[in-house]
């Protein structure tokens, strides 16, 4: 739909709206790359511009800011945002990090049954 209408903006004035075209080829290579890995070794955070890896011996937990992006506390106190992380994700993350991660979902149901 987007690309729709970038064409028809620069069919009105290729010259002044021509720019518009490359719009929807830079969005979708922004949502393509935009992603947050999770490895045997650590996280993998590819952001627009760079990658970091950050073992798992470095992460001393995850922080959900009200509304931002979700960040990696690391033992040295910094924080590096995970692009592309929700606390609904939590279950995958807990069950790719292999426990690494916990799942709070999982100790909410635990303690319900107990």
């Amino acid at each position: 739909m987007m690309f729709v209408v970038t064409v028809i903006l620069a069919g009105a004035s290729l010259v002044w709206l021509g720019w518009t075209l490359i719009l929807p080829v830079l969005l979708g290579w922004w949502i393509v790359r935009i992603r947050t890995v999770v490895t045997e070794d650590g996280l993998r955070a590819v952001h627009t511009f760079s990658t970091r890896e950050i073992p798992w011996s470095e992460i001393d937990g995850l922080q959900f800011p009200r509304w931002s992006s979700v960040r990696a506390v690391l033992a040295n106190g910094t924080r590096v945002r995970l692009p592309a992380i929700t606390f609904a994700d939590l279950p995958r993350l807990s069950a790719a990090s292999r426990g690494r991660i916990p799942d709070p979902y999982a100790a909410a149901a635990a303690d319900d049954e107990n």
